[in-house]
């Protein structure tokens, strides 16, 4: 009579074991009932199928598409993230299509995505690090450069770069910062501010005709550091040209050159480099240098278009030095966000 009453209690509702795997049972019948018995689910869905096995192979195979017209190879490679958005489309469309075959071939972009970008959704931060530095591309149009001036100096960053100054604007900058910052300069439309001193100061040969790159020797209490703020030229997609990149990747093979014959340890890049760690065509730096972001951020790090990011195009990179932590700053007058990083010096610094 017990037992009866107990079996009574769990089919009304109890929440046993048995009755949740029920419910478990209920729920994928419901969901897969309409597929059984189907003899067709291995032959629908060959289109959707075929369109997942190929948005796996771009993204495997992304840096042997060719460059040679319209740089599409580099253009695939600035939005790659992006490209996973595909999936969850697939997938739907495998599940209305009733397709067993493109279901399966779905997954196989889902893990090279995951196998790429996976190590992005992860949190990498830790505490540590002696030196905190950060980059902003100001917007040679920002309408409120004080504003921002002040935005990135809260920022708590020992040296700030700054990308597009414009003559106009610098004096603006040099006195908002100036309380905060104790040394700086400004070489073209580019400059460096710094809690520490600056020496070595010179600009950065970028084959531009007019100066956008710069390097200085920070002497922090942690040691020597050669800090490098550049901004590289920027890129236009143009429906008859393509990805027009052509003196942006010179420009970075001749900032690559610059790194590469720097002769102190602790080395760090900052600046606006108009392209991702992903694109093939700024390897001259991306070769030798490690992102922050990719090292020791939380998610992507998006900073470029500031009303809704899309690619990390601001970028610090470092060499020599051991990254601990890398963010985002919040939103000022520029089209960019501004970018952080806290880094940890080594003591041999030269």
């Amino acid at each position: 009579m017990a037992q009866q009453a107990y079996m009574t209690e769990t089919d009304n509702g109890g929440s046993g074991p048995e009755h949740r795997g029920t419910r478990l049972r209920r729920l994928f019948d419901r969901l897969l009932g309409p597929w059984r018995g189907d003899p067709r689910i291995w032959r629908r869905g060959l289109l959707v199928a075929t369109c997942a096995v190929l948005l796996a192979v771009v993204m495997v195979l992304h840096s042997r598409i060719p460059n040679t017209i319209g740089n599409l190879g580099s253009l695939v490679e600035t939005f790659l993230p992006w490209l996973g958005l595909l999936v969850p489309v697939l997938l739907l469309l495998a599940v209305l299509r009733r397709s067993a075959t493109a279901l399966i071939a779905v997954v196989l972009p889902a893990l090279v995505w995951m196998n790429l970008f996976g190590g992005q959704l992860t949190d990498k931060t830790a505490a540590g690090g002696d030196l905190t530095v950060a980059t902003h591309n100001v917007n040679a149009d920002n309408p409120d450069p004080a504003g921002t001036a002040r935005d990135v100096a809260a920022s708590g960053a020992d040296v700030l770069a700054l990308e597009e100054l414009t003559a106009t604007a610098v004096p603006t900058y040099e006195k908002a910062l100036a309380s905060t910052y104790r040394y700086h300069s400004v070489q073209g439309t580019v400059g460096v501010w710094s809690k520490y001193p600056l020496t070595d100061v010179r600009a950065v040969d970028l084959d531009m005709g007019w100066t956008r790159a710069m390097r200085a020797t920070v002497t922090a209490p942690a040691g020597q550091v050669a800090v490098y703020v550049a901004h590289l030229p920027s890129v236009r997609v143009k429906m008859e040209a393509g990805f027009t990149a052509r003196q942006r990747d010179r420009s970075a093979d001749y900032l690559g050159h610059a790194i590469a014959r720097e002769p102190l340890k602790n080395v760090v890049l900052l600046g606006d480099l108009n392209g991702t760690m992903n694109d093939r065509a700024l390897n001259a730096v991306t070769s030798q240098m490690r992102s922050t972001q990719g090292a020791a951020g939380s998610g992507f790090g998006f900073s470029w278009p500031a009303s809704f990011p899309m690619a990390r195009i601001d970028q610090i990179m470092v060499r020599g030095l051991t990254p601990e932590s890398s963010w985002t700053l919040p939103q000022t007058g520029s089209d960019h966000l501004p970018v952080a990083a806290r880094v940890k010096v080594a003591t041999s610094g030269s």
